[in-house]
């Protein structure tokens, strides 16, 4: 703007202000300092409307122009992407659209980039649809959509981030560009399996990396290599999955990939770990992590927080679970992953349970509603709460929530197979059906060839065969499931497998009639349930004990027990035990608080 036109212009946005059309800008500390603009929008709305198209046309490149000139194109992207389209929209057929057209989709796609790095998953999913409607070119279509599928996923909108990867696979197939294809059927078949169709996934992944592997061993094989290991895994073929994972590290080593190599060692670490080798499976799940922070990967840190937290929870160490989950919590909200912070809000709280604190559980779970369109593979997580509603005799609830999984039995996915059955097990023996009960719990237990003894559906379906077993009087199959933890070597083995075991040898002690058995297997049992400050079972091995103790004529030595335990249960509104602990014998609770 001239001088003579600025001053020209002067009196009449004066006279503006005065007449309440325009205001402006006065707050010194503001960037929009000195900014003239519309006091309403109806105002701003009308002005716009009477212009002819022509001429909004004419004005928006004006505007962008000076933008141009004014400042760094990377500062005000969104807006200049806003004029040019705008500008193109007006008069699509004048004779260099073609030229806005492009330079819109240029814009657009830096606004999506650079709101995708500020972590703006929703507005950068947005700029990169507005860039797709304005683009012919097939290369730059498919990078779009691969684009808007990620952004999509981060914003937790699943069915758009299908649609869009779908889309660039087309593209990139229809122009023969096999590897770009490959890389993005990688990302998925991770939405394809969170969904429960792991079976597509492997599918769609081995078809790719059959076409992949007879050329050049670049980043998009390592890619595909590494994700085709991870979901091999979890389908429960780890041979298979170890072959892929090799084969990434080995590209991902020659050629730099940070990326690759964090999520490669990730699920190294966890094979390792289903086969014995702990320790060295840790050491490679914080590598993967270390790896994935040193280069600013969040999304292979934020998988590294959860199986380095699942690793702790395998272990019993329940507060390095909740303090793993709050650094991977933070994490998600940082960069706006809205499927990964849904993960962690609800991932650990089964461990928040086992520590008593289950109303904190609840009311986090809350934070999450049930109806949103998480992936399968996260909604299960609301199964893990079950055993509260059953321990407090909302068996109502229980069976919602159940019912909210119809085919949880029949997952392709091990784990989440095993969550539902471990949950379905608890109803079932709740409501009465004890052999039905024994069947998803063994089921559950079965589980640990894949995902290893220590996995917490594996250690609760272990404790629901010996209690369904226990409940049917079965001490065949009761001692038969305590044989297959005894034979575990020292290192397979967690404290809370080894105090439930402690504890059922005492009840089976109970069915053989061998008295002395009984009370050691209890005492252990209550020890390491201490020691694991695990409120809830300790209280129940306490009453169970102290039922027997009483069975046996001996009130007074069961009346501590008893007195503890219901300190417990009722702190814990844990009626149908506080209701059992009633039902012991009179003489045992005479000095038992009223």
């Amino acid at each position: 703007m001239t001088g003579q036109s600025e001053k020209s212009l002067s009196p009449v946005l004066a006279s503006l202000v005065r007449k309440e059309v325009l205001s402006v800008q006065a707050d010194p500390r503001s960037p929009e300092h000195g900014q003239y603009g519309f006091l309403q929008d109806l105002l701003r709305t009308v002005a716009y409307e009477t212009l002819s198209r022509r001429e909004r046309r004419t004005k928006h490149l004006a505007a962008a122009t000076f933008l141009e000139g004014s400042a760094a194109e990377e500062e005000v992207a969104e807006v200049l992407a806003a004029h040019y389209l705008q500008a193109y929209e007006a008069a699509p057929d004048v004779d260099d659209s073609t030229t806005i057209k492009a330079r819109a989709r240029e814009l657009l796609t830096k606004a999506g980039e650079h709101a995708a790095s500020l972590a703006a998953a929703d507005e950068a999913l947005r700029y990169f649809e507005q860039a797709i409607a304005l683009t012919d070119e097939p290369l730059a279509l498919a990078e779009l959509h691969e684009k808007a599928g990620r952004m999509a996923r981060l914003a937790g909108e699943i069915v758009g981030a299908k649609e869009h990867f779908e889309r660039a696979i087309e593209t990139f197939d229809g122009i023969d560009l096999s590897h770009p294809a490959a890389r993005v059927s990688a990302a998925l078949a991770e939405i394809l399996w969170q969904e429960g169709h792991i079976e597509e996934a492997v599918e769609r992944m081995r078809t790719a990396f059959d076409v992949l592997a007879s050329e050049e061993r670049d980043a998009d094989l390592a890619t595909l290599a590494a994700q085709l290991g991870r979901v091999l895994f979890f389908m429960g073929h780890p041979d298979q999955a170890l072959e892929r994972i090799e084969l990434a590290l080995d590209i991902a080593e020659g050629l730099r990939l940070p990326d690759v190599m964090s999520d490669a060692l990730n699920t190294r670490g966890l094979i390792l770990g289903v086969r014995g080798r702990v320790e060295e499976g840790t050491l490679l799940l914080r590598h993967s992590l270390q790896v994935a922070l040193d280069h600013g990967l969040s999304a292979a840190a934020l998988r590294a927080y959860n199986n380095l937290a699942a690793r702790a929870s395998q272990q019993d160490r329940y507060e390095d679970v909740l303090e793993l989950g709050r650094r991977g919590l933070q994490l998600a909200r940082r960069v706006g992953d809205r499927l990964w912070e849904s993960m962690f809000l609800i991932g650990d709280l089964g461990d928040e349970m086992y520590l008593g604190r289950w109303d904190e559980a609840l009311e986090r779970e809350a934070l999450v509603p049930m109806d949103t369109e998480l992936p399968q593979s996260v909604r299960l997580l609301f199964l893990t709460l079950i055993p509260i509603f059953v321990w407090r005799g909302d068996l109502d609830a229980a069976r919602r929530r159940l019912a909210l999984f119809p085919d949880g039995g029949s997952s392709g996915d091990v784990q989440n197979r095993a969550v539902y059955q471990v949950a379905a097990a608890m109803v079932s023996r709740a409501e009465g059906r004890l052999r039905e009960a024994l069947e998803a719990a063994q089921a559950a237990f079965a589980s640990r060839t894949v995902s290893g003894i220590g996995a917490p559906q594996v250690k609760e379906g272990l404790v629901e065969a010996l209690e369904a077993a226990f409940a049917l009087e079965d001490l065949g199959a009761l001692e038969e499931i305590l044989r297959q933890v005894e034979v575990l070597r020292p290192g397979e083995t967690t404290p809370y497998i080894q105090a439930q075991s402690a504890r059922f040898a005492g009840k089976a002690a109970i069915l053989r009639g061998d008295h002395e058995a009984v009370e050691p297997g209890f005492r252990s049992a209550e020890d390491r349930f201490t020691e694991l400050s695990m409120p809830f079972h300790l209280a129940v091995a306490r009453l169970e004990h102290a039922e027997w103790l009483a069975s046996r004529g001996r009130g007074e030595d069961a009346l501590p027990l008893l007195v503890e335990a219901r300190d417990t249960f009722e702190g814990l509104r844990a009626v149908p035990w506080l209701q059992r602990l009633d039902r012991v014998p009179a003489g045992a609770k005479t000095a038992a608080p009223s």
